[in-house]
């Protein structure tokens, strides 16, 4: 399948609620992610060769947020049926493998994907302190097989801007990864 593109939600969206269990089998609301200045959602699976080309980049990403005052949550929203590789149970093997900090969450409904119009692997969407969606779009430049480095530039500029109180430009890229892989009948109208 060819890669998809983030659907770049407009920006000032209020983040939606959600209530998902994580991959340690603890349950997580949104607002108990915040952080004092926002928080970081990250829509991102096992076995999309775009989420692995990035997992020592999402590992400091947790450390990170959480020494800017931002919280960050990862979401798994593929149907397990189909890509087993995605089950909760490899969603753990793979959070204590690289030594991620923040709640990998897995939305079995597919619903939370739906409600932030989630369109790839990784999908990031990062929220103010009032649930405003201040950025949306890429980590950087990097792509699997090129030879840029992965060094968050795009994201990390908004992570650093929202932390700082200052503005975040309104210029933002897509996110380019592999389709969210929706169970049969389940994908919905904005992926045409």
């Amino acid at each position: 399948m060819p890669p998809a593109n983030s659907t770049m939600l407009p920006l000032g969206t209020i983040a939606p609620e959600f209530t998902l269990q994580a991959a340690d089998g603890r349950t997580h609301e949104l607002s108990e992610c915040e952080g004092r200045h926002g928080l970081l959602v990250v829509f991102m699976c096992n076995h999309c060769p775009y989420v692995k080309h990035i997992y020592d980049e999402l590992t400091k990403l947790g450390r990170d947020c959480s020494a800017l005052g931002i919280g960050m949550v990862g979401i798994m929203s593929n149907d397990i049926e189909n890509y087993p590789d995605d089950a909760p149970d490899k969603m753990a093997e793979t959070a204590a493998a690289n030594g991620w900090t923040f709640p990998y969450l897995f939305d079995a409904d597919q619903s939370v994907a739906k409600a932030y119009t989630a369109a790839c692997t990784p999908d990031f969407f990062l929220f103010d302190s009032s649930k405003a969606l201040v950025y949306r779009g890429q980590l950087d430049d990097s792509r699997p097989k090129t030879d840029i480095p992965v060094d968050g530039k795009d994201l990390r500029a908004a992570l650093d801007a929202l932390a700082a109180g200052e503005p975040i430009p309104a210029d933002q890229k897509p996110a380019l990864g592999c389709g969210i892989k929706w169970a049969p009948g389940q994908a919905p109208a904005y992926m045409g």
